[in-house]
């Protein structure tokens, strides 16, 4: 009877007690091993769900299991910024481990060295640093191992070409100084290979022994010092579909075999030295991408290139490409981007473009193309970019240009296009920069143009009749310039409603009717040009409420009655009044050697100094003295009132400051904070801490407090005190508002957090993250350069030519910082312009190389070094093109600043005929 009862249970195994237990131990002991792991990273809220009272572990977040058991850890983006190795390989079955962009930090963990079973280690994104272990090939399971995007340094080991295993090896973006181990040659399983950005490598050429990695599929060696040619026998990996070996000294021809590798599909050999033809037979027909761009290629564009039939990009500008476009290249019916501007291309465009394929993107400009823009570019109806100035194109704009929904910047300025411009282009609904200059267009202005236009520029033309009212309806219109045309009638009083106006021309029309009287509506208007028109009546006197004008041209008009003295309060930078009917006395304030030209032919006009070419102003009788002040004395009265103001501010200031924490104290009631972050404080701890003790700093609009909150759990944050006793300083009041609007709303990781605003009638708090090393401004004008401290935590927002925050966004901020670093401005400091970008572009115009040179700072004008000063201002003016699509990416923007280290770098000049002059002054608009 016991050996039947035994038989039995045994024919049953889920009964047999022993063997459970066992599993049941091996899952406990997983268990304790993912909480010592989850104790180790500090108990992340990420991980709040690795509860064994919860669930089974292999459905925590994160873990992969098979079978019951552990097999993974991927936990990317997880914030993670503890020691996850102490245990790991505990976990006998795991074969994964995935802590992508995370902040873990220190050594290359060794512990990894008893993980028997790991396949796949992913570390990338980290803040790993010191060097990768001589005895790394001890993992030797390992399939993938990627440890991009960390700190490591010193030599890549040899040891690395003994993990016959792996087939996926990224070592990119990293600090190693030494140079790439031939030995990378012996992994013949290898299919992914990432050596990108290795900026610090030793200068070398690539190794041959890449090419005997006959699985190699992609292949990524972009921004990684090497020099020399590309092996020809690059042409025996017959398997390679994504070569990218961009932003190196690379120089010699490109081998004929690239294009024979029939399963390549992305080739990128951007910003090299390579020289000579194409080649001329293409036999890699599964090509998808080309990109040759800013290389000193010659010849012309092969014929073949019509055979790719799956190409979507062609992108080969700065080069010194000569000949016609294949026509067959608008027959292709994948290509999407064209990319070939500032070469020497002539002919016609290939007509079917955009026929046969939903073309996005054309750039042709600076070339010598000629004939009419193809019919049917539009035809896929996804154009959004086209960018064709600078060409002899001619004719007539196709009339489907006026049926492009997606259509968002068109340059067409510096060519012979005549003809009226179709309707539906000019109100595109996408449309945010039409520049149409310097063609032979004629016709009207619609009376509605397109609600998201940014920037319009129709000057030397021949559009004629009246500028349309409801132009007003284009409320974000920032730059209008309709120079040289034959409009006429009055300038409409509604053209006042565009409030975000910065630049108006209008000069060498027939315009004729009085300058708008509600001008100082056009608070951020800082070029004004009327001038050579038929204008009449007085100046208004509210142009003297523009505070950021800086050019006023007026002349040639026959405008009348005597300058405003309120011109006197504009900080004008060039000033032209002359040739018209104007009478009286130069206001005092406007007779400086600035403006000695500024006030000829008026015969009416006079002038109390010298140097004017103007008659000198009589002396007034003494009835008239009696009954008016002069303006010496009326200044003298205004300073006199200022300090008495300001010394009744001062005694104020004390007595309110006193009266500061008695006046929170009596009445906490009237303090309301609004959050825009979960928060560990309150707002009486930051009331509290507004002494003269924590107080780190002041600005144009209140002090600045470094104040601990948090109840001592170490939390510091920055407060602003914006104050205002009388409850009437509107500029304060929009400077809150403003900054609270825009701060609060922003997730960005290079804009500081508003983290809460706390305001009462008389007050306004602007609590922010607080910044150890204060803010970049402050660092970038440090007292050394003639700079003074900031506003600690506030942030000016910049954008140009765009309503989304995006890269294009950072990288136009990016080339303000790269602008002031070399020139020692500020952003808004451009002198003879309004922004230290528009002051760059004026010298860079300018032609001369001494005047490049003049832009960078004196105090660090070292002239061992002045070339890479040059390039790096050039560099800035790249980055902030008014144009987005113009402006580089930031990868792009990195690669370069490495790209420039180099003493061979073939463009690091400041020569005006370099490929960044061209860019900077053709593609840049």
């Amino acid at each position: 009877m016991p050996s039947i009862l035994l038989l039995f249970l045994l024919s049953f195994p889920f009964l047999a007690k022993p063997q459970t237990t066992t599993q049941e131990a091996a899952e406990e002991q997983e268990v304790q091993i993912l909480l010592k792991i989850k104790q180790d990273l500090g108990n992340p809220p990420s991980l709040l769900s690795w509860n064994s009272t919860i669930s089974h572990h292999c459905i925590w977040p994160g873990i992969e299991c098979q079978g019951g058991s552990v097999t993974g850890i991927v936990l990317p983006s997880r914030n993670i910024t503890g020691n996850i190795f102490s245990v790991i390989c505990d976990l006998k079955n795991l074969t994964e481990i995935n802590l992508y962009n995370n902040s873990v930090s220190g050594n290359f963990p060794t512990s990894l060295f008893s993980c028997s079973n790991l396949q796949t280690l992913n570390l990338s994104q980290n803040y790993f640093a010191g060097q990768i272990p001589e005895e790394i090939d001890r993992i030797s399971s390992l399939r993938s191992l990627d440890l991009s995007g960390n700190r490591l340094s010193g030599n890549i080991p040899a040891a690395i070409g003994r993990l016959s295993a792996v087939e996926t090896l990224y070592l990119g973006r990293n600090l190693f100084n030494g140079s790439l181990p031939p030995q990378i040659g012996d992994l013949s399983n290898l299919e992914d290979l990432g050596l990108a950005y290795l900026h610090q490598l030793q200068p070398a050429r690539i190794p041959e022994e890449i090419s005997h990695l006959q699985k190699l599929k992609y292949l990524l060696m972009a921004g990684s010092n090497l020099i020399g040619e590309i092996p020809d026998s690059f042409g025996d990996l017959t398997n390679l579909e994504h070569l990218d070996l961009s932003i190196n000294n690379l120089s010699g021809e490109i081998p004929s075999g690239l294009f024979h590798l029939k399963k390549l599909k992305v080739l990128i050999l951007y910003f090299n030295q390579l020289s000579g033809e194409i080649p001329k037979s293409i036999e890699a027909l599964d090509l998808r991408e080309i990109d040759l761009s800013i290389n000193n290629l010659n010849g012309s564009i092969p014929e073949d290139f019509g055979r790719l039939e799956n190409l979507t990009l062609l992108a080969m500008y700065y080069n010194q490409l000569s000949g016609e476009i294949p026509a067959s290249i608008g027959r292709i019916p994948t290509l999407i981007e064209i990319r070939l501007f500032n070469n020497n291309l002539s002919g016609k465009l290939p007509p079917d473009l955009g026929f046969h394929s939903k073309l996005e993107k054309l750039e042709v400009s600076n070339n010598q193309l000629s004939g009419e823009l193809p019919g049917n570019l539009c035809r896929g109806g996804v154009l959004y970019g086209l960018v064709v100035f600078s060409n002899n194109l001619s004719g007539r704009l196709p009339e489907s240009l006026g049926n492009c929904p997606r259509l968002s910047g068109v340059y067409l300025h510096k060519n012979r296009f005549s003809g009226e411009v179709p309707v539906g282009l000019w109100s595109a609904a996408n449309l945010a920069i039409l520049l149409l200059g310097e063609n032979s267009f004629s016709g009207h202005l619609p009376q509605k143009l397109a609600p998201n236009l940014l920037r319009l520029e129709i000057n030397d033309n021949r559009f004629s009749g009246e500028i349309p009212s409801r132009i007003s309806e284009s409320k974000y219109l920032q730059v209008l310039k309709a120079s040289n045309n034959l409009f006429s009638g009055e300038i409409p009083s509604d053209l006042t409603k565009l409030f975000q106006l910065t630049k108006l021309y209008l000069d060498g029309n027939r315009i004729s009717g009085e300058i708008p009287s509600d001008i100082d509506m056009w608070q951020s208007l800082s070029a004004l040009n009327l001038s050579r028109n038929n204008l009449v009546g007085r100046i208004p006197p509210q142009m003297g409420s523009l505070e950021v004008l800086y050019l006023l041209d007026l002349s040639d008009n026959q405008l009348s009655g005597p300058i405003p003295s309120e011109l006197g309060w504009l900080k004008l930078r060039f000033l032209n009044l002359s040739s018209n009917q104007l009478t009286g006395s130069i206001p005092d304030s406007l007779q400086e050697p600035t403006y000695t030209g500024s006030f000829e032919n008026n015969p009416e006009l006079c002038a109390s100094e010298p140097g004017f070419n103007l008659p000198p102003c009589t002396v007034e009788s003494d009835s008239h003295d009696s009954s008016k002040l002069s303006y010496r004395s009326i200044v003298l009265i205004f300073v006199t009132a200022a300090l008495l103001s300001v010394a009744a501010s001062a005694v104020a200031h004390f007595v309110m400051r006193g009266r500061w924490s008695k006046r929170y104290e009596r009445n906490p009631a009237t303090w309301k904070m609004v959050s825009f972050f979960r928060l560990n404080f309150t707002e009486s701890e930051v009331l509290r801490g507004l002494t003269e003790s924590n107080q780190i700093g002041s600005g144009g609009a209140g002090k600045v407090y470094k104040i601990a909150v948090g109840n001592g759990s170490g939390e510091v944050v920055a407060v602003k005190k914006i104050w205002s006793c009388t409850g009437t300083d509107k500029k304060l009041e929009k400077e809150f508002e403003a900054e609270t609007y825009i701060l609060g709303r922003i997730r960005h990781s290079n804009v500081v957090k508003l983290l809460c605003c706390i305001s009462s009638e008389d007050s306004k708090l602007l609590v922010y993250e607080y910044m150890e090393n204060g803010s970049l401004d402050r660092w970038i004008h440090w007292k050394a350069r003639g700079g003074s401290d900031t506003d600690s935590g506030s942030a000016r927002i910049e954008y140009a030519y765009t309503t989304r925050v995006n890269e294009k966004c950072d990288v136009y901020s990016f080339g303000v910082v790269l602008l002031e670093l070399v020139t020692g401005r500020r952003a808004n400091d451009g002198d003879a312009h309004s922004t230290l970008a528009e002051w760059a572009w004026y010298l860079l115009q300018d032609g001369q190389p001494k005047s490049i040179t003049d832009a960078v700072d004196e105090e660090i004008r070292d002239p061992n070094h002045l070339k890479e000063m040059c390039m790096v201002l050039k560099l800035g003016l790249m980055c902030t093109s008014k144009s987005p699509v113009a402006r580089p990416t930031m990868k792009e923007v990195v690669e370069i600043l490495f790209r420039c280290r180099s003493q061979h770098y073939h463009l690091n000049e400041c020569s005006t005929s370099s490929h960044f002059h061209d860019r900077s002054l053709e593609i840049l608009i």
